[in-house]
């Protein structure tokens, strides 16, 4: 497989993921936010209420369009890019995707048009329900759309079968309730709804200081401010769930991140700064935080966190074990009745995938030299400064959003809602959980690297047979498209904005202070 191929058909990956992305945590977020507002609405029977919740749904309806138009092309890419990763894990990352498109989308796709045509037709508690059925919806394609990429991360509940020289589901319960795949479903919509807190602070913000739609901003920014205070507090505690999931099951992502080249003796501690180098193999620089290491990776303060170099060593045992299961496998097709291969291959079938990217230097793996096998092994150390940097950008932003809905819930219980440096603060912080949500889905795939599925395909195997011109032609066809897109999404969405709530639906009284008041 020509290496450009492979580099540009992730390229093309990324850039449609990455693109997908920014819609998708936006409507996990808005569509629990819109059962929070009309929950109120429902109990205190006030048209604000109403309002609130109608305006938010529409600003929802837009994003949910464009998140459904950019999620169509990443599944198709699955068969037009990746055609043998397809091929050869079809069986188990094909049902979680069918299932999302039977439960899940459909269950969203059939209640978000009574959510939107039937205020007027449904009572209050029917139209909350399906309301909640929508949001339901929503976050139940984001959970199978995460077992399919923690499958990938922890290749749980399925084995290669030597005679269809494929892999197949062994478990299906284990592909589901995968560690990796839980861990990351309660991380990312935890980051959508702190997505939307900001989004709908900021917004709320804007409103305040052109001093416009007074009462729906104000009721809007305290949603907002207990909503994502929440939301990103249990971001950081999720997050912390993930980065111990990876001290068993992807070990040399977490050594990655931490750029820690040496095993890290107990009690580990986390580098809070340092220039990872590739040259040298070497962190300059480091300032070490005590402790806090060993106590996301190991839960203790006395176990040792393994480095690059010691998995890389691993991964040159792995290599020439998956050399010797790269032999059982083509004496099996020889021969399958062949009972020496069969239980030659049983014994070493775990590391088959390790033996397969030796693929990528000679065309059979078992004539492979050292050489060839140790550089192989340093194949499996992805882009250390990528990894280091994108997890500290992520973190620190996650600290400062936590900062700002700590102090938006004080100002809002103070009800000091129109306190100027907060709102300027809010409006420019809208980009900034998306930055940190896409910094994080860096860190996942990036930190995959050189695996399609870890420790089973690798990624240059799983690409399919395409020249450098198509793949050209596509990129830059889904570019102008995606970016036209953009255009389109974000004009509607500064259309909706600006021209408000449905200003029809509030009844405005003046107060004795001589300061709006909605009725």
């Amino acid at each position: 497989m020509d290496p450009a191929v492979v580099d540009l058909s992730r390229l093309q990956f990324a850039l449609t993921a990455l693109y997908h992305f920014l819609f998708v945590p936006l409507t996990l977020g808005l569509s629990f936010m819109l059962v929070i507002m009309e929950s109120i609405y429902v109990m205190t029977k006030r048209p604000i209420w109403r309002t609130v919740t109608r305006f938010w749904a529409g600003l929802f309806g837009i994003n949910f369009v464009l998140g459904v138009a950019t999620g169509l092309t990443m599944e198709f890419q699955f068969g037009m890019n990746w055609s043998y990763y397809s091929h050869y894990v079809g069986d188990i990352f094909g049902a979680p995707l069918a299932i999302e498109g039977l439960m899940a989308f459909f269950l969203e796709a059939t209640f978000v048009g009574l959510m939107f045509f039937g205020w007027d037709k449904l009572s209050r508690v029917g139209h909350l329900f399906v309301t909640f059925l929508v949001a339901v919806g929503t976050n139940f394609s984001a959970l199978w759309i995460l077992v399919a990429n923690g499958w990938m991360q922890n290749p749980v509940g399925a084995a290669f079968n030597p005679e269809t020289m494929r892999m197949e589901v062994t478990d299906f319960g284990a592909v589901i309730f995968n560690p990796v795949a839980q861990a990351k479903f309660v991380h990312t919509v935890s980051a959508g709804y702190t997505i939307a807190a900001v989004f709908v602070l900021g917004v709320s913000a804007w409103y305040l200081l052109k001093g416009k739609y007074v009462g729906v901003a104000k009721r809007s920014m305290t949603v907002a401010a207990a909503f994502g205070l929440a939301s990103s507090l249990s971001v950081v505690v999720l997050g912390d769930e993930s980065g111990y999931t990876l001290t068993d099951n992807q070990r040399m992502k977490l050594a990655a991140l931490e750029a820690m080249w040496e095993t890290e003796p107990a009690p580990a501690g986390l580098a809070a700064f340092g220039i990872p180098s590739l040259a040298d193999r070497k962190t300059h620089y480091e300032v070490k935080i005590p402790y806090v290491l060993g106590l996301i990776a190991t839960r203790s303060i006395d176990k040792p966190v393994a480095g690059i170099f010691e998995l890389v060593a691993t991964a040159e045992d792995r290599i020439e074990s998956g050399i010797i299961a790269y032999g059982a496998v083509e004496a099996l097709k020889a021969n399958p009745k062949d009972l020496a291969a069969r239980a030659t291959f049983e014994q070493h079938r775990r590391d088959l995938g390790y033996g397969l990217m030796l693929k990528r230097y000679v065309s059979d793996p078992r004539m492979a030299d050292p050489a060839t096998i140790k550089r192989t092994a340093w194949d499996t150390v992805p882009n250390v400064p990528v990894m280091f940097w994108a997890f500290r950008i992520m973190a620190g932003t996650g600290l400062l959003l936590i900062a700002l809905f700590a102090t938006a819930f004080v100002l809002v219980t103070l009800r000091k809602h129109q306190t100027k440096w907060f709102l300027i603060l809010a409006v420019c912080a809208i980009p900034l959980p998306w930055i940190a949500s896409e910094l994080g889905w860096v860190l996942a795939e990036v930190g995959r690297q050189p695996w399609a599925v870890e420790g089973v395909l690798p990624t240059f195997l799983g690409a399919s047979s395409l020249s450098v011109a198509q793949l050209w032609t596509t990129i830059i066809a889904f570019t102008l498209l995606y970016g036209a897109l953009a255009v389109v999404e974000v004009g509607l969405i500064l259309r909706h904005i600006k021209k408000g709530p449905f200003a029809e639906q509030e009844t405005f009284a003046v107060s004795p202070a001589g300061e709006p008041a909605v009725a």
